[in-house]
């Protein structure tokens, strides 16, 4: 069988069997299957046909096959004919790709340029309107200067007119009384500081140039006479070591200073031993019931005033059963106690005689007394009773005892003995004159919060700081050896700059604290004209170690020194950013050092990250020193320099382990000498902590032998092990296992809250613990350097005792949550009890946080009392951390606050739950202003004000708060006439309500007069800046109102002590600062006695020609001149000016002062022609002192041009004033205020001479320098004045660090 072509062969003409024509058959390329299959496949198509021939079937087999070989063709055909089709459009789809890549490309490049130029638009448009606000502000600038100066030769032409006028009248007067005989001083009443009574110094660095308080601004026709406005009294050398000195202090210039200071410095009352109220309560068995009363009537009155307040108050009283076992607590507590109060009837025990004998007859000046003297009349007193009651009136010198004969019942007793200490911790203790304080919402706490602006403070951190460097100071190292590292300090920082932070380090205990005290105190007694910051840090987690609220307490303390807190943010993320700026802005200011000391700066949380400014250059007059662990200091500080405290060599350990031994009267024998040189080798056992723990264990007398202790104590390696059986001898010394439960119990809880715990607080939670077991305990465990009292709080020496007391007691940490759940409940309990002290708001919310107790922390701050005490004592940065940890950002928790206030609201009937609703509100406004959100601000600000003016009257002191704190916010949004309007409505409030002259009123004038000068409204802000500075002044001078005063009446009343001795040299020196701080109290009659026999004396003693006579007589000038007693003045001066010159150099500084002094008075009292030489004299004794470029030289030159001027010898005066001018810009930097003053001066100089223009050029320079200083508080330029601590205190004007003494 073969293929079907061989069956047609080619050129035959195949016929259609269906009837088609015909066609010629062709050769077509298309394999056929063969004739079987073909066959096959034909059978199956249809059912065979009986009888067909076989011709006849092939046929039909023939046509299938012809049109399926057709079909087969066909689709061959499509088939190539698509893949053409497929492969061609692939082809165009590829082109069609690269074509869009193309355009793309070129579509982004068109994009770029446009963009380009669209910048280039826009950056064009901005360069146009910069150009254009230049040119506006240059027309502005140019049509302002021909203003002023039309104004200001206006205002000349009047001057002269009026003056020539005066003159005339002046003259006609004159002449009809030398016709009368009567020769009269023509005085020169002009602005300069010449007015001013100045009273000299001598012996010590005496007149040195400091920035000054410039007073109020002169006239341009004034001539101001620059001179430094030193006019406090003189004192011998140091005199006031712990009150502060006032040395040279300008009278005016202390009392505006201290009342500006005030408004920013928190108020540490100085008669509280650790922020706690102790009464000290003697009794006998015959008084115990009026005790008794009292305890359970009275005390908590006193305890919830007091911690209303901020205080803790403890009630202090042993038995006498058990007062012989308290011998040295009850000594202890005496001394600590802020008042003492004696309940007497008939008899006294022996305890009750000691007791009084320490607290009444030793030193009755110690703290206020009460003695309570129950008489019946067939009751006679005892012998012993009235022997007793004879001594302590004999001690009585001052009459302050204070005396309460009661002959009623137990009750009525107890009634009048709380009416005497409340009075006493009213005023005598807190400062609250005259105050109502019932409740811890009263008005005082609301009025120390309106004194201090807004910016806000918390005392006890403040306290806390300032316990922490007092108790450093007070241990003794002089056996550490530490003189060497104090010597590597000063060297240290007396390197030129740019000097990087100084890294003080070392291991646990090793003393850096204690160093960087005793270093502080030095320098601060060898270098008064620097300014020291120091910041303690205490345990990790305390708040004391919390960045934002470090840097805070640091800037303010900053801004305080430089009488400058406007623009201070309180956002806590600002606080940080903004403190290298304040740095480096305020330190441009100081004339010497800015010291910055951060103890144990590595516990601060994240301290890399929060104290980045350390790694930025630090100005050139800031240093800064810290002290880390080595173990935990973080790498980027170890390139710092670094100051390394090596362990204690054998003779400082022999040295501690004596003075310690030597403290209580034992001695060691060679034996035991030989052991503790033995031990004390290694790096552990040779550091002053473990050194001085384990003295104190040997000799602390407990249960164990003294070679016992020593015994157990030598088997401790390190201080930790030490610490370990330091607990157990404790232990082991109490007498109950209670006690032992108790002490465990306590340890616990202080290690398991966040800042410690009150000893109020531990008697409520162990409410079978007796005060005198409490008082030995912790007389025990301070002894043994475990546990301290600091703002009235128990907390750890040492992070090693926290350390030791977690493993010893709590398993290594693993049982804190029993302990801060006891302290949840006891506070939480107040919490209910509507109690909200600065310790709920400090200790729960922290609380239940560590507790990971989310619904519960926000529950809490939600109480409106506990998130309002936390904002007012400037805790932000906590509040925020809570919000944060419980999932709100500030806009939801804006929201939240908002909630519970309606709620809050709902339950407010009475006025005095209004008025706490609007104090809600208006803290609320100004948290939320504070956090930058002040369009959230004003509804509650709003709110607050509405209440106000509802519940208690539209005229009422605190609607005028509420508009003070809206105008803010509008002053925000720089809505200079809403805030304007409000602030015009509060001064109007205020004035109604208090007066014209009073702080409040001075606060809102100062607010007005910042919102003109923001406004360039400068004549009308001069204008109410200065009334406000007058009030300021006035307010000051008010005796017993400023804690100033306080602190120079106690001071004064010391000295008056120190005088009732022999004639001495000491004592003279003693009635001179007797009479100095009189006359800076306004008492110019006691001034004037002790002065004079302070004269005399030294007359006397030293003979008249001494050096301390001329200080004498230079006071006493300056006294008289005060009281317009010129030619007794004159007189004086003239004395002290030639002792001074007999027994001086002739460059001595206190020669130049005196010849100033008397300078000035020559020129007071027109005496030109003798007041010429005496300021070349003491230009040239300054030059030789100080040299040509120091600013004290300008000073000088100022005020020898404005006598040159005053006798019309203009050409001499040029050039003197063109020195000055550059000798301020050289040193003091071209922005400085005395600059400005230099440059009016000059003004009026030129204006006189006829050169308009050029006196237009430089007062316009002036004013700019003026208006460059919008911070600065009563408009005055910066002070000089350095702090003698970090402690709110003034020092008088301090020399440069090279000025000789």
């Amino acid at each position: 069988m073969g293929t079907a072509s061989s069956l047609v062969s080619p050129g035959e003409v195949i016929e259609d069997g269906y009837g088609g024509e015909g066609g010629e058959a062709c050769e077509i390329p298309v394999e056929v299957k063969p004739k079987a299959r073909l066959l096959r496949s034909s059978f199956r198509r249809g059912p065979r046909v009986i009888g067909a021939s076989f011709k006849s079937t092939g046929s039909v087999d023939l046509e299938y096959a012809a049109e399926y070989e057709r079909l087969r063709k066909e689709y061959e055909i499509f088939r190539v004919s698509k893949n053409n089709e497929i492969s061609s459009m692939q082809k165009k789809e590829a082109k069609l790709d690269e074509e869009n890549k193309r355009l793309r490309a070129e579509l982004q490049a068109l994009q770029k340029t446009y963009q380009k130029i669209l910048r280039e638009k826009e950056s064009a448009l901005e360069a146009k309107y910069q150009a254009m606000e230049r040119a506006a502000t240059f027309e502005h600038d140019r049509d302002k200067v021909k203003r002023q100066f039309k104004i200001f030769r206006e205002t000349k032409e009047k001057e002269i007119q009026d003056l020539l006028r005066a003159k005339r009248d002046l003259e006609a007067k004159m002449q009809q009384l030398q016709s009368q005989g009567i020769q009269v001083y023509g005085l020169n009443d002009s602005d300069s500081d010449d007015n001013q009574t100045t009273v000299t110094a001598a012996g010590t660095q005496c007149e040195y140039w400091t920035g000054g308080v410039l007073g109020s601004e002169p006239s341009m026709g004034s001539m101001m006479q620059l001179q430094q406005t030193f006019r406090g009294p003189e004192f011998a050398h140091s005199l006031i070591d712990v009150e502060g000195p006032f040395a040279n202090v300008s009278r005016d210039d202390w009392d505006a200073a201290v009342a500006t200071l005030l408004q920013v410095s928190p108020h540490v009352p100085q008669a509280l031993w650790s922020n706690t109220v102790r009464c000290y309560l003697i009794f006998t068995q015959e008084t115990k019931a009026e005790l008794d009363i009292f305890n359970k009537k009275y005390s908590p009155v006193l305890r919830k005033m007091c911690e209303g307040l901020g205080h803790f108050y403890l009630n202090v009283y042993f038995s006498e059963e058990s007062a012989a076992s308290y011998t040295v607590e009850r000594k202890q507590e005496i001394e600590r106690s802020s008042v003492c109060v004696l309940l007497l009837k008939s008899t006294v025990t022996s305890s009750v005689v000691e007791d009084c004998e320490e607290a009444f007859v030793k030193n009755p000046d110690a703290h206020p007394l009460v003695l309570y003297l129950r008489t019946e009349e067939d009751h006679n007193l005892a012998g012993p009773t009235r022997q007793l009651l004879e001594r302590i009136n004999a001690a009585d010198k001052a009459a302050k005892v204070k005396v309460v004969d009661h002959s009623g019942s137990a009750d009525d007793g107890a009634g009048l003995i709380f009416a005497h200490l409340d009075k006493i911790i009213k005023q005598e203790l807190l400062g609250l004159e005259g105050a109502d304080v019932d409740s811890k919402d009263s008005g005082i706490e609301e009025g120390r919060e309106e004194d201090s602006g807004d910016v806000l403070w918390d005392l006890h951190d403040e306290q806390e700081q300032i316990e922490s460097y007092q108790q450093a100071c007070s241990s003794t190292a002089s056996q550490l050896g530490f003189q060497k590292y104090i010597d590597r300090l000063n060297d240290m920082i007396a390197a030129p700059p740019p000097t990087p932070p100084l890294l003080v380090s070392g291991g646990p205990g090793s003393g850096k604290s204690l160093l960087l005290s005793k270093w502080i105190e030095l320098q601060q007694k060898q270098s008064p004209n620097t300014l020291f910051l120091y910041h303690f840090v205490g345990c990790p987690l305390s708040a004391s170690s919390e960045p934002v609220l470090i840097i805070k307490r640091l800037t303010v303390k900053l801004l305080q020194h430089f009488w400058s807190i406007s623009g201070l943010s309180m956002e806590p993320s600002k606080i940080l950013e903004e403190f290298p700026r304040w740095l480096e802005r305020l330190s441009s200011r100081h004339q010497g050092n800015i010291i910055i000391i951060i103890d144990s700066i590595d516990q601060i949380q994240q301290a890399e990250r929060h104290m980045k400014w350390l790694i930025d250059p630090l100005p050139v007059n800031v240093r800064v020193v810290v002290s880390v662990s080595v173990e935990t200091c973080p790498q980027a500080w170890r390139l710092w320099p670094t100051l390394h405290l090596d362990p204690l060599s054998p003779r400082e350990v022999r040295s501690v382990v004596s003075a310690e031994f030597q403290s209580m009267d034992l001695k060691l024998t060679k034996d035991q000498e030989k052991k503790l040189e033995r031990h004390c080798r290694s790096a552990s056992t040779c550091n002053p902590l473990y050194v001085t723990l384990l003295a104190r264990m040997i000799t602390s007398r407990t249960c164990w032998s003294q070679e016992k202790s020593m015994e157990q104590c030598l088997q401790c390696q390190d201080t930790m092990s030490l610490y370990r059986l330091a607990l157990k001898i404790i232990l082991n010394s109490l007498n109950t296992d209670k006690e032992q439960r108790i002490m465990r119990e306590i340890l616990c809880l202080v290690c398991a809250s966040h800042n410690g715990v009150s000893e109020s607080e531990v008697l409520d939670l162990f409410p079978e613990l007796e005060l005198p077991v409490l008082s030995s305990m912790l007389y025990c465990l301070n002894r043994l350097c475990i546990v301290t009292l600091r703002c009235g709080l128990i907390r750890f020496q040492h992070l090693q005792a926290c350390e030791a007391v977690r493993l010893q007691f709590l398993g290594g940490g693993s049982s804190f949550t029993a302990y801060r759940e006891k302290l949840i409940y006891y506070f939480s309990q107040q919490l209910s009890q509507d109690r909200v002290t600065w310790r709920v708001a400090d200790e729960l919310p922290w609380l239940l946080q560590q507790q990971e107790d989310k619904i519960k922390l926000q529950r809490s701050l939600l109480n409106l009392f506990v998130s309002q005490n936390l904002y007012k004592r400037g805790h932000f940065s906590e509040l925020l951390i809570y919000w944060q940890y419980v999932g709100k950002d500030k806009s939801s928790m804006a929201t939240e606050y908002f909630d519970s206030l309606k709620h809050y609201e709902k339950s407010c009937e009475s006025e005095d739950s209004m008025t706490k609703l609007a104090d809600l509100y208006e803290t609320l406004g100004r948290f939320l202003k504070d956090l930058g959100l002040p369009s959230q601000a004003v509804a509650p600000l709003q709110r607050s004000l509405e209440i106000r003016e509802t519940a208690l009257d539209p005229d009422h002191p605190s609607v005028a708060r509420s508009l003070h704190q809206l105008a803010g916010v509008y002053v925000q949004w720089k809505k200079y006439g809403n805030a304007e309007q409000l602030y015009k409505q509060a001064l109007e409030i205020s004035e109604n309500a208090y007066g014209a002259e009073h702080a409040s009123v001075a606060r809102e004038l100062e607010s007005l007069a910042m919102l003109y000068q923001k406004q360039n409204k400068y004549e009308q802000a001069e204008k109410l800046r200065k009334r406000s500075v007058k009030i300021r002044q006035k307010t000051a001078r008010q005796k017993g109102h400023m804690y100033g005063f306080t602190l120079l009446r106690r001071r004064a009343l010391q000295l008056e002590e120190l005088t009732l001795g022999k004639d001495s040299a000491d004592c003279a020196k003693t009635l001179n600062e007797l009479g100095v701080l009189y006359y800076l109290q306004n008492n110019l009659d006691a001034a004037k006695v002790f002065l004079t026999r302070s004269l005399e004396m030294r007359q006397r003693v030293l003979g008249p020609d001494h050096p301390d006579c001329a200080q004498s007589l230079n006071n006493l000038a300056a006294l008289h001149t005060e009281r317009r007693e010129y030619e007794t003045a004159e007189d004086m001066y003239e004395r002290a000016l030639d002792i001074r010159k007999k027994a001086l150099s002739p460059d001595h500084p206190s020669l130049a002062y005196t010849l100033k002094h008397l300078a000035m008075l020559y020129k007071r009292r027109g005496k030109l022609d003798k007041a010429m030489p005496l300021y070349e004299l003491s230009l040239e004794i300054r030059e030789k002192s100080f040299g040509p470029k120091h600013p004290s030289v300008a000073t000088a030159l100022v005020n020898l041009a404005v006598i040159y001027c005053q006798l019309k010898k203009h050409s001499d005066a040029l050039p003197l004033y063109e020195r000055a001018l550059k000798v301020y810009e050289d040193s003091l930097g071209r922005s400085h205020p005395r600059v400005g003053e230099t440059l009016k001066n000059l003004a009026v100089l030129s204006y006189e001479e006829g050169d308009f223009e050029k006196a237009a050029e430089l007062y316009k320079r002036a004013m700019e320098i003026k208006e460059a200083e919008p911070s600065l508080v009563c408009g005055n330029a910066p002070s000089r004045h350095s702090s003698s601590g970090d402690t709110v205190s003034l020092r008088g004007p301090a020399p440069l660090p090279h000025a000789p003494r």
